[in-house]
């Protein structure tokens, strides 16, 4: 069980809404989907409600400073049985790209492949006490497309697991005054900031260690709040029990 999860939970019980295509830019299909995800007639691009007026606010607040600039929505809502397949397809993923065969593993070296794989994504769990972020509809995967409509670098593509994941990766190569400032590498740090600030102002916390993970009203949320001295509370967004039924146009 990771920290976040000992928060309590008293969900609010608000809808799930779609997340305006006019507003943001949703890749279509999505991402998971086009790796074979069991999504069935659910869309990954709904939040909680309260969640969505939060992300337009933080849109509010990119144009003011980024005129043109639109966040760009990775992911959003994730039934447990798609957190489920993306687990295992990152596990898969990664004892490939080290050029070895997942049978062929020994226990130590499968236990450290899958210590890295649930660094960065949650347990698909059952549990309505220990829900994965994604599957309260309250935390969101974004990052960010300029105004000529490109995505923009942040640096490593999101879902990496690796270091360069880590949302400060890049600040020593940012500070001007440091011997390892690098003006090549220091415009990632500086868009990951960006995309913070326009978040955070917004009433968004960020993952610790996923510069686009981002969540509202969650486990999560709560204990980072914790984390710098905001009392202790339950969170508002528990799991979603029947998203068919609960999202609303």
């Amino acid at each position: 069980m990771k920290p976040y999860q000992q928060v309590p939970i008293q969900d609010c019980n608000e809808p799930l809404v779609f997340i305006p295509s006019q507003a943001f830019v949703l890749e279509t299909p999505h991402p998971y989907e086009k790796l074979g995800a069991p999504y069935g007639d659910r869309s990954p691009y709904v939040l909680r409600q309260g969640v969505l007026e939060r992300l337009i606010t933080a849109q509010q607040h990119l144009e003011v400073l980024r005129p043109g600039w639109r966040i760009l929505v990775f992911d959003a809502y994730r039934p447990v049985a798609v957190q489920q397949f993306m687990v295992d397809y990152t596990f898969m993923e990664l004892v490939r790209s080290h050029n070895r065969i997942p049978a062929e593993l020994t226990e130590p070296e499968r236990q450290n492949f899958w210590q890295q794989v649930y660094q960065f994504w949650a347990v698909p769990n059952l549990d309505p006490h220990t829900p994965p972020p994604h599957s309260t509809g309250a935390a969101i995967d974004v990052s960010l497309v300029d105004e000529t409509g490109a995505v923009v670098d942040m640096g490593s593509p999101i879902d990496e697991v690796s270091p360069r994941s880590f949302p400060n990766a890049f600040a020593a190569a940012a500070d001007p005054n440091s011997a390892t400032y690098d003006a090549a590498i220091a415009p990632f740090h500086q868009r990951r900031q960006l995309l913070h600030e326009v978040m955070t102002r917004a009433g968004f916390r960020r993952h610790l260690e996923e510069w686009w993970h981002f969540s509202y009203g969650d486990q999560m949320w709560v204990w980072l709040g914790m984390q710098m001295g905001e009392p202790a509370q339950a969170a508002i967004y528990g799991r979603v029990m029947d998203a068919e039924n609960s999202v609303i146009d």
